[in-house]
């Protein structure tokens, strides 16, 4: 496991629970969903394309993770590394001509991490009909100093419904996570305490 991605899963949850987030002794004030929140915009050219003419996933997944970086550093005031990708779906496929944009927030904060969710839409160019989500994504980035090592980052401070959904939703998402990896070790140490080699 990389530093990035164990200072990720570490985290303790419930920075939103009890005491408002920031507020305890020696906490970080905390930010608003708003204060980090961007928009990524960009037409889809011939450059773009996969095989079959449509824009190629890897072109769409580079905007989802710079977006998502851009909005994780603004939160947290400094560098922040992807430390995993979560649930890249894609809902339509993009043509050569789209204006894509890709719509990124923190949903939740940990100790040194966040989970920044990302929105992908995409429109013609040169019409003026309402855009069409084509993807989404959940990415979970760690804060870094100028060493390399996780950092403290501030509580998100949700501040509407949908960004208390959010909120909960990657509370939800972390969980998972967190008992997917513990189930997995707890496989490969009973593999290897039955002498299978794999």
């Amino acid at each position: 496991m990389t530093l990035q991605a164990a200072a990720a899963e570490s985290e303790i949850p419930g920075a939103h629970q009890g005491a408002a987030p920031g507020e305890g002794p020696g906490e970080i004030p905390g930010k608003p969903t708003s204060a980090s929140r961007t928009t990524l915009s960009h037409i889809m050219t011939h450059n773009d394309t996969n095989l079959l003419g449509t824009v190629h996933g890897g072109v769409i997944m580079k905007l989802v993770d710079d977006a998502a970086g851009a909005v994780a550093g603004r939160h947290s005031g400094g560098p922040a590394v992807t430390a995993s990708m979560d649930e890249m779906v894609f809902l339509e496929p993009v043509r050569v001509g789209d204006l894509v944009h890709v719509k990124a927030q923190v949903n939740w904060t940990g100790r040194t991490s966040m989970e920044v969710g990302v929105r992908v839409l995409a429109e013609r160019w040169n019409e003026s009909a309402p855009a069409t989500q084509v993807g989404s994504a959940y990415l979970v980035f760690a804060a870094v100093d100028a060493d390399g090592k996780p950092r403290r980052v501030p509580p998100v401070l949700p501040e509407t419904e949908r960004d208390e959904r959010r909120y909960q939703e990657a509370q939800i998402r972390r969980t998972h996570r967190l008992a997917r990896r513990r189930a997995i070790m707890d496989l490969r140490e009973k593999r290897a305490a039955e002498g299978l080699d794999d």
